[in-house]
């Protein structure tokens, strides 16, 4: 197993623990040890004895020796236990915004509901509202919540659906030499609803015969015919069309099952749209589909029919950001709050994957749940950059390499960042993130970001809505107004590059090209690894249409300095 699925196992054993009343102290004993394996990536647990999993923060003997059966089983007894001790429809109340496990063993208990059906009626009829510690705000949270719930039934993040989708690819590879991920995988949406894979072959029945043999894969007999299978991956609900097309039409089909329906109701100069291009003529290339419609190449992320061919109006293909325009990265976390490697660590491997610079943006002092840097740590950390950075000078004068200070600065409630002037004016820049306080007011919300976009030391807004894909919808805000006041105050936007956020959303890149705000493509990382995540940030980046010039962190390292220097004479 995966530590993410070793941390998930555990989280669902406290939460269980927790709905069933037990000692509060073998509930923290998992809890704790969640947490601090949730951001644990030096080796796979899987492979640790129990003697070295108890060297590890918040692991103690007994939560070690679960830790090493779920790693050979999945489980271990006391969880089996407690899964047959609960409903199903209770345990998918986990998912619930709002409410813990003690609201959901009252509504378990108190008022016998044990799925989330039932739980919806109650919440209509007014029922829950009037339990004690509900009320009415609660209540319309749980419906809020359900109806979110609902929406993103049967979906996957981005890089859930590429490991699912290149699984399949792979395994058909191993029988056919034109294998193609289409749809919502090649336009890298954010959000996947069905996994689109087309397969070149004059053989239909032997493709059915191949799908049959990969032993992960459950079919919708219903829905599938002998051209197009459907079902599922086992266990995971997304849906799952593989499609067998001819060998000479698989760039027509690429093309067709790829675009959006409202790019291919584009019309060219040929006065036709390019979906009857792409359908009744047979073509070598997708540049040939748009050259025979009359219209400039669109590459597959930008297939939307959301204002792509005004943006080719002003831009080519070739102007759009790449993993090779980037020259630093301004959002990271180490060891000093919740990290994992040390800075050294951190900037060792920055500088192996060739960039010019590490800007680190560890938690500010009010993320006490993220140990967040006091005024002490952030002077003992800047002594540290200061002889790492003079050690890296003198070991490649001709290539130089730095680390830039950084810290991500929470805003509070009142939109004020969470250390006084002098603290702030000792960093290189500042991101400027919410982190708390999330359920707000579209009116509060702005007001919040505006008040933090106004401060004169923010460099960066940070990921500006706070959502996690698929597990939490972000605070609503005027992204409009938002952006412009970036735009009037010099202030960056922050594409945050986690596959949990891809925030700023692609759809508002055009707005803030328009108004000259420039876009940070940042991983959040709080591992070395999770530097990677920019190849998904990239992707979102290139959705939305942003271009190089436009991209913050594509600055070399002497012009991002030069640009830090600024921003700090104009506050002197």
């Amino acid at each position: 197993m995966s530590n993410s699925e070793i941390v998930e196992v555990l989280e669902l054993t406290a939460k269980l623990l927790e709905l069933h009343n037990a000692d509060p102290f073998k509930i923290k004993g998992y809890s704790v040890a969640a947490f601090y394996l949730d951001k644990y990536k030096e080796s796979e647990l899987q492979f640790m004895t129990e003697q070295e999993l108890t060297k590890l923060q918040g692991v103690g003997k007994s939560t070690a020796t679960k830790i090493a059966q779920i790693a050979k089983t999945g489980t271990f007894p006391e969880l089996e236990e407690l899964i047959a001790n609960t409903p199903l429809g209770v345990m998918e109340m986990f998912n619930i915004k709002g409410i813990g496990p003690k609201k959901i063993a009252v509504l378990w208990q108190e008022l016998g509901i044990d799925n989330l059906h039932e739980l919806e009626l109650a919440c209509l009829n007014g029922t829950v509202a009037k339990v004690k510690g509900f009320g009415a705000n609660t209540q319309q949270k749980i419906l809020d919540s359900l109806a979110f719930l609902k929406d993103q039934a049967g979906k996957l993040r981005m890089d859930k659906a590429e490991v699912a989708a290149n699984s399949i690819i792979n395994e058909l590879k191993k029988t056919f030499d034109q294998v193609e991920a289409a749809g919502e995988i090649r336009r890298k949406s954010e959000v996947v609803e069905t996994i689109r894979i087309l397969v070149g072959t004059d053989s239909p029945a032997l493709l059915q015969n191949t799908i049959g043999s990969i032993g992960l894969l459950v079919q919708d007999e219903k829905k599938s015919s002998p051209f197009v299978w459907r079902g599922n991956i086992q266990d995971v609900a997304v849906a799952i069309e593989i499609v067998a097309v001819k060998p000479e039409r698989l760039v027509n089909e690429l093309f067709l099952e790829t675009a959006g329906e409202d790019h291919l109701g584009l019309a060219g100069t040929s006065g036709n749209t390019i979906w009857r291009h792409a359908y009744y003529e047979t073509a070598d290339t997708e540049h040939a589909i748009y050259e025979k419609a009359g219209l400039p190449y669109i590459v597959p992320e930008m297939r939307e029919g959301a204002g792509e061919l005004a943006w080719a109006e002003t831009h080519t293909p070739d102007q759009l950001v790449t993993w090779d325009d980037l020259r630093g990265i301004l959002h990271n976390h180490s060891t000093y709050s919740d990290g994992q490697h040390t800075l050294e660590q951190m900037a060792l491997y920055c500088r192996e994957l060739g960039f010019e610079y590490l800007g680190i943006a560890d938690h500010s002092q009010t993320a006490t749940y993220a140990q967040g840097l006091k005024v002490e740590d952030v002077e003992r950390q800047h002594e540290e950059i200061a002889r790492l950075n003079a050690r890296f000078a003198s070991e490649n004068p001709s290539k130089p390499f730095k680390i830039l200070k950084g810290i991500e600065s929470d805003i509070l409630g009142d939109g004020s960042l969470d250390y006084p002037a002098d603290v702030l004016a000792s960093f290189d820049y500042i991101v400027a993130s919410v982190h708390s306080n999330l359920s707000m007011t579209l009116e509060k919300a702005t007001a919040r970001l505006l008040k933090a976009i106004e401060n004169p030391y923010t460099t960066i807004l940070g990921h500006p809505t706070g959502r996690l894909l698929l597990s939490r919808e972000g605070y609503p805000i005027e992204h409009q107004v938002i952006i412009d006041a970036c735009a009037a105050n010099g202030v960056v936007i922050e594409i945050n590059a986690s596959p949990w956020r891809l925030d700023l959303d692609w759809r508002w890149i055009a707005y803030c090209m328009e108004k000259g705000v420039m876009l940070s493509i940042n991983p959040d990382a709080h591992a070395m690894e999770g530097y990677l995540d920019m190849h998904y940030g990239v992707a979102n980046a290139r959705k939305g249409g942003l271009t190089k010039d436009m991209t913050f962190n594509a600055l070399s390292l002497g012009q991002m300095e030069e640009y830090l220097r600024g921003r700090i004479s104009k506050m002197g």
